[in-house]
């Protein structure tokens, strides 16, 4: 990707939901099961902030944990892995490439092909049909 998109926290709060701001830039998280399912159509995952395509809707699967779940982004640069040792837990966190949104996690017990389980919030993603 090229250069990040930065805006101010005033723009943040300005442009985001109080939730999605919560969220992507303050790496909350949503409770479990309070995100509307997406549809299960052809399509993209967006970036809430910034509107980057994320994942392909092909690549969705139900983890049955509440969050939207994914086992490959749409390639290798629309997101990044970070290291979180929050809450006295060694996890992977995955934020959005191009605004530095906090998305989710990835946990290494997904299906196959890539056996990686991107858990996102879904109040992170908004869905584009067709796409």
């Amino acid at each position: 990707m090229s250069d990040k998109i930065q805006k101010t926290e005033a723009e943040w709060r300005e442009l985001l939901s109080p939730l999605a701001y919560k969220v992507t830039r303050k790496g909350g998280t949503e409770r479990a099961f309070t995100h509307d399912d997406f549809p299960k159509t052809a399509g993209m995952f967006k970036c809430t902030c910034c509107g980057a395509d994320l994942f392909d809707a092909e690549t969705k699967f139900d983890s049955g944990t509440g969050w939207p779940s994914f086992f490959r982004p749409l390639s290798g640069d629309v997101i990044e892995e970070r290291a979180d040792n929050k809450l006295f837990m060694r996890r992977t966190e995955v934020v959005c490439a191009n605004c530095d949104a906090h998305l989710g996690h990835v946990f290494p017990d997904g299906p196959e092909p890539t056996g990686l389980r991107y858990c996102l919030n879904g109040v992170a993603l908004k869905f584009s049909a067709g796409d």
